[in-house]
């Protein structure tokens, strides 16, 4: 699965950091998941989502194989 974390989060100016607190991760969490090394929860997934005011599937896209 991919991710548009890191630009969603340029678009709103903020860091990997204050992501976390807003969803109530660590930074790491946030790196590994922008990394594509780690999938987030469900529940994590639609935090971020949440945070970005975006639906789940313009965050986090299925590649073909998942």
């Amino acid at each position: 699965m991919k991710n548009n974390i890191r630009v969603e989060r340029a678009i709103k100016n903020i860091t990997q950091g204050e992501l976390a607190d807003l969803v109530s991760v660590s930074r790491q969490t946030i790196n590994t998941i922008e990394s594509n090394k780690y999938v987030p929860s469900t529940v994590l997934a639609l935090k971020i989502a949440r945070v970005f005011g975006k639906p789940l599937e313009e965050v986090f896209v299925l590649e073909e194989g998942d």
